[in-house]
């Protein structure tokens, strides 16, 4: 997956608390190839037979402003694969499942649980904002909305770099490396002999 630093796009609500991952890619549609992309699932139940649903309103939309507990439900990595395919770089809720957090930051996707997400809500109603995350400066803007990004040092790593958490423990495997070898200096009785 493809690093990134700072994402422009526009911000479009979802004024919905408790979306779980099975409302964002029903289990019907993980048999799909993942190489076709997951995209067109996103939502889908929701938003079938609904010709105002706001993502099919604002298709270029890539900032998504949901309610609380966004992505609850069970550990399903395809609920973040559709959003990804579907365009999305960044969803911004007032609480997220911690699951499905781990899961976005290795996929590429920011969440941003913030307070302020129920008055962009608001203010977004049925249209959009323009919106700007840049993870190097720690911010994020939505329309007037200044949020301050207090990320760990791991997630904006991750993030910027495209890395997930094997690439994360590989960008250490020289200390790794050093501490097996010093380890097995230190205390050889600890390891079988050959």
């Amino acid at each position: 997956m493809a690093g990134w630093t700072r994402h422009q796009g526009q911000a479009v609500a979802l004024p919905r608390a408790n979306v779980d991952t099975d409302q964002l890619i029903p289990a019907r549609f993980m048999s799909a190839s993942r190489a076709e992309g997951y995209g067109r699932f996103l939502l889908h139940d929701l938003r079938e037979g609904d010709p105002d649903f706001p993502l099919d309103r604002h298709p270029q939309a890539s900032i998504l402003v949901a309610g609380e507990n966004f992505g609850c439900g069970s550990s399903r990595e395809a609920a973040v694969y559709a959003l990804v395919d579907a365009g999305f770089r960044v969803v911004v809720a007032p609480s997220f499942a911690d699951i499905f957090a781990g899961n976005a930051v290795n996929n590429g996707l920011l969440t941003v649980a913030t307070d302020q997400a129920r008055a962009i809500l608001a203010v977004l109603g049925d249209g959009t904002l323009s919106g700007t995350a840049d993870l190097a400066a720690g911010t994020l803007r939505i329309g007037d909305f200044d949020i301050a990004l207090t990320l760990p040092e791991a997630v904006r790593e991750k993030l910027i770099n495209g890395w997930d958490d094997i690439d994360l423990t590989r960008a250490h495997s020289g200390e790794i490396r050093n501490f097996r070898d010093r380890r097995k200096s230190d205390h050889p009785w600890a390891f079988p002999s050959t």
